[in-house]
């Protein structure tokens, strides 16, 4: 009787990257997107030292929003509307949701523009998958 050699999972069959490899992926990542439950977290029980921006339009922001967010719309976001906030302000975008691509084109003006920026994943769908509350108005 021979030995049947067992092939690796689909999962297993592009090795890993090693540790270190690993590690940097992971710290860049979190460079540049942060996650529902950490703003959410952050707004509630921590120094809120970031600006929660979300890009939809006027109409469905005030349809239903995160709390605390400013309404800059993707289109409209330019060095004008930031001139308020001072230059090492962290601005950290979302839209509707994982089908939506605008705050990532808001993250990229804002990288443009020289400011601090992150993205929130999962955006507003995100935020009410976590089962947090909107605003409205």
């Amino acid at each position: 009787m021979t030995a049947t050699a067992v092939s690796p999972s689909v999962v297993a069959r592009t090795p890993a990257a090693a540790p270190a490899a690993a590690a940097a992926h992971f710290e860049a990542k979190l460079a540049f997107e942060t996650d529902c439950a950490d703003v959410w977290y952050a707004t509630n029980h921590e120094t809120k030292d970031f600006v929660l921006v979300d890009v939809r339009t006027p109409a469905l922001f005030a349809a239903g929003h995160v709390p605390g967010a400013v309404n800059i719309p993707t289109r409209q976001l330019n060095e004008a509307l930031l001139a308020d906030y001072p230059a090492g302000t962290l601005f950290v975008v979302y839209c509707a949701g994982p089908h939506c691509n605008g705050s990532t084109k808001a993250a990229l003006k804002l990288a443009r523009l020289g400011r601090p920026v992150k993205e929130m994943i999962g955006g507003l769908t995100g935020w009410i998958d976590e089962g947090l509350g909107l605003a409205r108005g």
